[in-house]
């Protein structure tokens, strides 16, 4: 059986990835909301030589036991940004034009960014797994921004991340341990 932990999903012996329960997931992370933005505003205000190590040994972890499958939520609820180059690549992967792609899949939003057009995300199927895989766009391929090198400048994206992802909420509570100690 899995269980919710304060630090995440967790079976009793690690020995299997666990179900997300998806549900309690936001409530968590609604409930870190505020204690979150405070990790992000101190990170940037104290600007820590050890943050890549840390998160990205918390990053690490996080995946031992959080299988992407078996959530999805980044797929279900936002879009990646689509670039020129990934509208391409895509559109190669698909064997269609990259204009005719970007007309029946994607929109510009108010930032002036190619986004997919609704949610959850029109390349994944039944099953969790992305159509396009080979062909995702680099926003995806680099999802959640926690493995990173100079994390320092993606912090913005983690704190909303951390309201998406149970791997980055996990990740942001082990970060709280260390950095918002009194």
């Amino acid at each position: 059986m899995c269980a919710i932990s304060k630090t995440g999903f967790h079976s009793p012996d690690h020995s299997y990835l666990c179900m997300m329960d998806i549900q309690s997931f936001h409530q968590r992370a609604e409930k870190n909301r505020v204690s979150n933005k405070k990790l992000i505003a101190k990170l940037k205000r104290a600007k820590p030589k050890d943050l890549d190590e840390h998160t990205h040994q918390f990053h690490e972890e996080a995946f031992e036991h959080i299988d992407c499958l078996q959530c999805a939520n980044c797929c279900k609820t936002t879009s990646p940004i689509f670039y020129q180059k990934d509208i391409e690549r895509a559109a190669a992967h698909m064997r269609m034009k990259p204009g005719d792609f970007l007309q029946k899949y994607l929109h510009m939003d108010e930032d002036g960014d190619f986004v997919v057009n609704h949610a959850p995300c029109p390349f994944l199927d039944g099953e969790n797994y992305c159509t396009i895989y080979d062909g995702r766009p680099t926003a995806c391929r680099e999802y959640p921004h926690t493995n990173r090198k100079k994390v320092f400048q993606v912090l913005d994206i983690t704190e909303k991340n951390a309201l998406i992802c149970p791997a980055v909420l996990e990740i942001t509570e082990k970060l709280k341990k260390i950095y918002l100690q009194p």
